[in-house]
This record gives C-alpha cells, sequence and structure tokens, in this order.
C-alpha cells in the first residue's frame, strides 16, 4: 500500500479489519470457501469505508484478464472455476459509485509494458504479486 500511495500520487486509505476476516475464516478448511468468504468481507468493508468518504464515485480495480477467466465459470455455467476472485462480479448491485477496470482484458506482460510506458518505476511494476485474498487462504 505505501509503495502504492509514494508512486502514484494517492490518498491510501487501510482499514483495520483483521478481527473481521480472521472471525470469520475461523474453523472454514476449504480454500475455495476462504476465498468467497473473504470476497464478500472485502466489500463489505469497502463499503462501509466508502460510505464515510464525501463524493466517492469510482471504485477502480487492477482486474486483469487472468482474473477473468479463472472465474468465468462461476458466472457462465460453462467452465469449471479455477479459483474465485474478489474482484470478479463480487459486487453488490446497490453500490453507489462506478467500478473501473481499465485493464481487465490484458494479460500481466501487457500491463507491465503500459506500467513502463507510463513512467512507473521498475520495482513497482516488476514487483511479485500479492493475491487478492492475502495470506488468508493459506492459514
Amino acid at each position: 500500500m505505501a509503495m502504492f500511495a509514494e508512486n502514484m500520487g494517492v490518498k491510501v486509505i487501510r482499514a483495520n479489519a483483521e478481527d473481521k476476516f480472521l472471525g470469520r475464516l475461523a474453523g472454514v478448511a476449504d480454500p475455495e470457501e476462504k476465498r468467497k468468504i473473504i470476497g464478500r468481507t472485502f466489500i463489505e468493508v469497502f463499503d462501509e469505508e466508502a460510505t464515510k468518504l464525501q463524493d466517492v464515485k469510482f471504485l477502480a480495480q487492477g482486474t486483469i484478464y487472468p482474473d477473468v477467466i479463472e472465474s468465468a465459470g462461476a458466472k457462465t455455467g460453462k467452465a469449471h472455476v479455477i479459483k474465485s476472485h474478489h474482484n470478479v462480479g463480487g459486487l453488490p448491485e446497490d453500490m453507489q459509485f462506478e467500478l473501473v477496470e481499465p485493464l481487465r482484458e490484458l494479460f500481466k506482460d501487457e500491463v507491465r509494458k503500459i506500467g513502463l510506458e507510463l513512467g512507473l518505476p521498475y520495482d513497482m511494476v516488476y514487483r511479485h504479486p500479492f493475491p487478492g485474498p492475502g495470506l488468508g487462504v493459506r492459514i
């Protein structure tokens, strides 16, 4: 989060929701079920935090095409879900802002090329990706 704030010039707000996440994951062993719990809780916490702010119009996400492919079966029913992603298809209908996903149809190598073209630091563009559900799926 610090790297994003420093390099993008935006204010990053961190919500301390550790107890909420860990409480809901207690006793759950199945990784896919954990992903779903984390996704629902993420949206709930985001919604709570967004309502504290004035004039929130957009939610920008870094969804990339592999996220969409891996989650496709849940939406289409035509493929097996490889794994669900908290940032694919999990937003409530009544959210009061517009979803912006400029990278949704791009693969990681394409996103990295764009990042470098935009002048983002190499270390930011090529940092090891951290999973959306954090380490929660692995505990």
